[in-house]
C-alpha cells in the first residue's frame, strides 16, 4: 500500500494555477472577457456583412425600377400598335384590291395618302417593319410558314414575304411571314 496522502481540492488548485502567478478567479475573467470581445467582433462582422447586403440587394433594387420604369415608358404604345397592325394589313389589302379595279385611280391616290399617314404616324411612335425578303431566316423575327426549292435565294434565306413583320423600337410587335428557300431543286 502507499503511504501518499490523497490529493485535497487546495492542492488540485495549485497544481492548475498559471506559473504567471495569476490566481484562477483573475484568468477566468479574462478568458471571459476575451471570449466576449471575440463574440462582439464576431457580431459586428456579421452585422457589417448584413448591412454592406442590404446596401447591395437596395441598389439592385433601385437599378431595376428605374430600368422597369423607363421599359414602361418606352413600350406605352405598344398594346395600341399590337392593334393598329392588322388594320394597317386590311388596309393594304384594300389597296391592292383597288389598285386592279378599273376606275379607281382617285380611290387608290386617296387610300395611299391615308396609308402614308398611318405609316407615319407609326414610324413616330418607334414603329419600324421588319423586310424580310431575300434576308436570312431568323426565328427571332420571321415565322416561316413554308418551305420551297429555290435556285436564285440560298439554301435558310427568305424566298418571299407572306405578311409584313413589324417592331416597336427593339421589341417585336409582330413577326413577319415568310416562305424559306430549301435550296436548289
Amino acid at each position: 500500500m502507499s503511504t501518499e496522502t490523497p490529493n485535497t481540492s487546495e492542492q488540485i488548485l495549485e497544481a492548475n494555477q498559471e506559473p504567471s502567478g495569476v490566481a484562477p478567479a483573475e484568468a477566468s475573467s479574462e478568458a471571459t472577457a476575451e471570449n466576449s470581445m471575440q463574440q462582439v467582433q464576431a457580431d459586428l462582422d456579421r452585422f457589417r456583412d448584413l448591412a454592406l447586403r442590404s446596401q447591395a440587394d437596395f441598389e439592385n433594387y433601385r437599378k431595376r425600377a428605374v430600368r422597369e420604369r423607363d421599359d414602361a415608358v418606352r413600350y406605352a404604345n405598344f398594346s395600341l400598335v399590337e392593334k393598329i397592325v392588322p388594320v394597317l394589313d386590311s388596309f393594304e389589302l384594300g389597296l391592292a384590291a383597288a389598285r386592279n379595279s378599273a376606275g379607281a385611280e382617285s380611290l387608290v391616290s386617296g387610300m395611299e395618302m391615308v396609308k402614308r399617314q398611318l405609316e407615319d404616324v407609326l414610324n413616330q411612335a418607334g414603329v419600324e417593319s421588319v423586310d424580310a425578303t431575300g434576308q436570312p431566316f431568323d426565328p427571332n423575327q420571321h415565322e416561316a410558314v413554308a418551305q420551297e426549292p429555290s435556285a436564285d435565294v440560298p439554301e435558310g434565306s427568305v424566298v418571299r414575304q407572306l405578311r409584313k413583320g413589324y417592331k416597336l423600337k427593339e421589341r417585336l410587335v409582330r413577326a413577319a411571314l415568310v416562305v424559306v428557300s430549301g435550296g436548289p431543286a
